[in-house]
């Protein structure tokens, strides 16, 4: 905020001239953003294994003044510095380091505590170079290692800590007006002062897949329109760039629900290769995830660098039913004689300042925001992603007493870890991922690391609230089909599922894959992986192509 009011007036007005800032922030929202986020950072980080001490002294005499003399983080006041003292298989025995006075003097008093050996059992693995995993506390520290520590609730008892190596960003957002609530944009402002949330440039990977749907839901397509799920090269350059879905495999002809829900990438590219990227690439700057997007097949997966900031707005606009809204960490600023300068809300309101009751007509808000996306385009993306945390993806991570829509992302190599979603009134996404892109392992994924921070956070957020629903708007028709073909579901059918549908459009009367024959896949293999495809054909369904 500091930043964006030097932007707006300069310094002088920031530190001199009488501003009164009121901010967008939920102080109970952005103490449970921070501990979400941090726990999830210190947990990844403590699986990978043991950095090492953070530097070593000498004991011989007063430890304490040379420990006071080393810099903690200045924003986890949780976790204490320490210095071991003796170390046995038992654990170690430690000395805190002592507070300073005003002037910065250290002071006289020196405070002791343990480390047993089960409250440091997660460093015996070593996350550094050759180094062996240790049996007991000996393998780890020495006498004279510094290291930090966090009190349990055993008195004079500690748990063994280390700043994280990986890092983070998360926001929440009020997805109708763009307040953003919270932001955490790392581990700590003391170890790092660089917002992940607003400046850390990252692939989204696949949560960036809504939009490329939504584009094409907004264009012709229903939810139920089938797409080949199945091998895609294309010849570039003299290159051959053919694109895998997560995992391998391709499951033939499927529904965009399907799609979107499994997280499927060779439909992706096909549909974006169907429509062309030139569309995709003005839905993503409509919605502010980019400024300017190269038009390229790979970019309909995500492998474009954006914020989370971007993502959480773009997201917003999906939640709010297609409005387009502008993120903002203030709501106003007055100057030293209470003058109005800046205010987020735009929309206007002629008759709310009446001074008298006349029987007058109830006053209208005037909603002059951009409608950026079609309404029930908005509901159809939100009644598929609601299946990616019901049944796919994301399913049995996320645990809310309400509705609740998200797209989980993953990118190349498992280098970031992405879960963006939101339910009727509160957006939140966030990303897990090192400063210097490097994989994060094998199953590090938006599912498994990022969705369940998601998760406790929006919990916690939730907590005494009451429960909304997505309104359905109104005109649209919800139709059993079923959840292979795209077509109506017969009486009976298991594999049903009800989907949206905007007038004039229904399920398909008969059985049309989109991207088919010309790209890589003949139909005999087609049948071979689709088992329902080939029995809407023996039902006498036609058109394959």
């Amino acid at each position: 905020m500091r930043r964006q009011i030097i932007q707006r007036y300069g310094d002088n007005a920031l530190y001199e001239g009488g501003l009164s800032v009121r901010t967008s922030l939920d102080p109970r929202l952005q103490v449970e953003a921070r501990r979400v986020l941090q726990n999830a950072l210190v947990s990844y980080d403590e699986r990978r294994g043991f950095h090492g001490a953070l530097k070593t002294i000498e004991i011989g005499g007063d430890w304490g003044e040379p420990l006071g003399k080393v810099e903690a983080l200045s924003d986890v006041p949780e976790w204490k510095l320490a210095v071991v003292l003796s170390v046995d298989d038992h654990g170690a025995e430690i000395g805190i380091q002592p507070e300073k006075d005003g002037a910065g003097k250290v002071g006289a008093d020196r405070l002791t505590g343990h480390i047993t050996a089960k409250n440091m059992q997660w460093a015996y693995r070593s996350s550094v170079g050759d180094r062996k995993s240790a049996k007991s506390p000996v393998g780890v520290v020495g006498p004279g290692d510094i290291v930090y520590v966090e009190a349990t609730t055993e008195a004079g008892e500690y748990r063994l800590r280390q700043p994280p190596k990986v890092q983070g960003g998360l926001v929440a957002m009020d997805p109708h007006t763009g307040r953003v609530l919270a932001m955490a944009g790392g581990f700590s402002y003391g170890q790092s002062e660089f917002n992940r949330a607003t400046q850390a440039m990252r692939q989204p990977g696949s949560s960036f897949k809504p939009f490329v749907y939504a584009a094409a839901l907004d264009n012709g397509y229903t939810p139920a329109s089938v797409i080949l799920d199945a091998p895609f090269e294309l010849v570039t350059g003299g290159q051959v760039w053919r694109p895998e879905n997560y995992g391998g495999g391709s499951a033939g002809p499927s529904t965009l629900r399907l799609g979107i829900e499994k997280s499927r990438n060779l439909m992706t590219v096909r549909l974006a290769n169907d429509m062309g990227m030139n569309l995709v690439a003005e839905y993503a700057e409509r919605f502010g995830i980019y400024d300017k997007m190269l038009p390229v097949l790979a970019m309909s997966l995500g492998s474009g660098e954006t914020t989370v900031l971007r993502m959480v707005s773009a997201y917003a606009v999906l939640a709010n039913g297609g409005k387009q809204i502008k993120p903002s960490m203030i709501d106003r600023i007055q100057d030293r004689y209470g003058k109005t300068i800046f205010r987020h809300e735009e929309r206007t309101c002629d008759n709310c300042n009446a001074t008298d009751w006349e029987d007058q007509e109830e006053p209208v808000l005037t909603d002059n925001r951009e409608q950026v996306l079609d309404p029930m385009t908005a509901y159809q993306i939100t009644s598929m992603m609601e299946g990616v945390v019901t049944r796919s993806t994301a399913a049995g991570k996320i645990k809310l007493d309400r509705p609740v829509a998200g797209k989980t992302g993953t990118t190349n190599d498992e280098k970031d870890a992405w879960f963006v979603g939101y339910t009727p009134d509160m957006v939140a996404g966030l990303y897990l991922g090192f400063d210097s892109p490097a994989p994060l392992g094998r199953g590090a994924t938006g599912g498994g690391l990022a969705a369940p921070v998601f998760n406790d956070f929006m919990q916690a957020a939730t907590q005494g609230t009451r429960p909304g629903k997505f309104v359905v708007p109104e005109g649209m028709s919800l139709i059993p089909v079923n959840r292979k073909t795209g077509m109506a579901a017969a009486e009976g059918d298991p594999d049903t599922i009800i989907e949206a549908f905007k007038p004039g459009t229904g399920p398909a009367e008969t059985f049309s894959v989109i991207g088919g024959a010309d790209q890589y896949m003949p139909p005999e293999e087609i049948l071979k992986a689709s088992p329902q495809a080939n029995d809407a054909i023996n039902r006498g369904s036609n058109g394959l192509f």
